[in-house]
């Protein structure tokens, strides 16, 4: 192996962290290498947020005008070309990549190196520099740094189920490269990319059935919220086998039968094609943290404190592969503290911090803050406020009454806890009453408000009464 180059600052992955916090480590003046194995962006920009929610819009586009007539339309019968719909999401993520990449290597003091790292145990071990090795198509090269932050990130996960390694199965990132819609997608797992999969090929014209081996979908919401889900995915034609567990898989050419087990019985669903949603997995076993001696849980997510320091001094860690939760805003949330702590003295920490997320469903719900059911289970004294999304005029004019706004409020201070909106443009309502938690507005200022007519956002007017 070659002589080390040494660097002041390694980052192992170009995630929404890792991308910004290697130039902004660069532009502090610390020699800092980017190590990347794949593809700059990291899973949001190359198979996550980007790529779906480009696909989610072409989906919705067919909803509507599936439903011209209801608007007063006469339309047409509708085709869905899927190769132009996947083109149209690699033009974005292209842009979306190289425009990233283009940064990165105009940033002076920053080297950007395609290859896979590995850690490697220090010697002597009380050397203050890690050393990694990274395999590239030119070669190996030996990177030491006294400075490492691992921002590696996750990948599907492929349950032990007898069959299955053997068929034909799509994941979150092969099924967005399919050129023709799925005569009937059998999808295993009902989180968040399994629903989201699932109502985006049932626009595009495929029969889909989700199972479940829980109970419910989205087993972290409230079931209200799950329930109201399941309501929404049966009117759009969805069959749900909840409480089915799949125990063996087949294939065929063009079939894939699956085996369920549901509530003492067994029955066989048959489709063309297979997604597997059913989690997801760290890469922390490919950079082989053990060898450096960074601690793991049993699954393998890194652990770290709340400065996200690992157990090894000069090490953090920073993204998915930590745990959750597993959202691209976190992430940059990460590169924030850790640019807080490390470039400028602070004591910055991800302890307490806001989580917001929207489930890009049609209506999409977005979550901020405490469930009912956490908020119930704090000890605090809470109230509840709940309205269906049809008490709301712009969703009526627009004809989406589908879903339900609720937030859960301290009964004491009037401060907002949480809150679950399901509806039309349920992210960016949802925003709203976060930007009110995050002033420490307590609820009647939003019930009291002049809100502009008619707009989503006058339905606070209504929801806290």
């Amino acid at each position: 192996m070659a002589e080390a180059e040494i660097y002041d600052a390694l980052v192992i992955g170009s995630g929404q962290g890792g991308t910004p916090l290697s130039r902004t480590l660069a532009e502090a003046g610390l020699r800092t290498a980017l190590i990347e194995r794949e593809h700059v962006g990291g899973t949001c920009v190359n198979e996550g947020c980007t790529p779906t929610k480009t696909m989610v819009a072409s989906a919705r586009v067919a909803y509507l005008a599936r439903r011209g007539a209801d608007f007063g339309l006469n339309a047409t019968s509708i085709h869905i070309d899927m190769e132009k719909v996947r083109e149209r999401k690699r033009v974005i993520v292209d842009q979306f990549r190289n425009g990233s990449q283009a940064r990165l290597e105009k940033t002076r003091g920053l080297d950007l190196i395609f290859g896979e790292a590995h850690m490697l145990p220090k010697s002597p071990p009380a050397e203050r520099t890690h050393p990694v090795r990274v395999v590239t198509k030119s070669g190996v090269r030996l990177l030491t740094a006294p400075k490492i932050f691992i921002n590696v990130g996750t990948r599907a996960t492929v349950p032990h189920i007898p069959g299955l390694a053997a068929a034909p199965f799509l994941d979150n990132k092969s099924i967005m490269e399919l050129d023709a819609v799925p005569e009937h997608l059998l999808i295993l797992g009902g989180g968040y990319i399994g629903v989201e999969f699932g109502q985006m090929f049932r626009r595009f014209g495929s029969r889909v059935t989700i199972m479940q081996r829980s109970e419910r979908l989205l087993t972290s919401e409230d079931p209200d919220v799950a329930d109201e889900i399941a309501k929404i995915l049966r009117e759009d034609g969805i069959d749900l086998l909840l409480s089915a567990q799949a125990t063996r898989v087949s294939s065929t050419p063009g079939n894939i039968s699956l085996e369920v087990s549901s509530q003492g019985s067994t029955a066989i669903v048959q489709g063309s094609h297979l997604l597997v949603a059913t989690g997801r997995a760290p890469n922390s076993d490919s950079l082989e943290v053990k060898a450096a001696g960074i601690a793991t849980d049993a699954r393998g997510w890194i652990q770290s404190n709340h400065r996200l320091e690992t157990n090894i001094p000069g090490i953090w860690v920073l993204g998915d592969v930590k745990g959750g939760p597993m959202f691209t805003h976190i992430s940059y949330d990460d590169f924030r503290v850790l640019k807080a702590n490390v470039l400028e003295g602070k004591s910055a920490s991800i302890d307490g911090r806001m989580v917001p997320y929207t489930v890009f469903l049609d209506p999409q719900l977005g979550r901020i803050g405490m469930t009912e059911e956490q908020a119930r289970g704090s000890g605090k004294m809470v109230l509840v406020f709940k309205m269906p999304s049809n008490r709301v005029a712009r969703a009526l004019e627009m004809d989406e009454p589908r879903g339900f706004w609720k937030a859960v409020v301290d009964e004491q201070s009037g401060q907002i806890l949480g809150a679950a909106i399901l509806s039309i443009e349920g992210g960016e309502i949802m925003a709203a009453l976060q930007s009110a938690m995050m002033g420490k507005l307590p609820y009647p200022r939003l019930r009291d408000g002049i809100w502009a007519h008619p707009t989503l956002a006058e339905g606070f007017n209504n929801l806290f009464v």
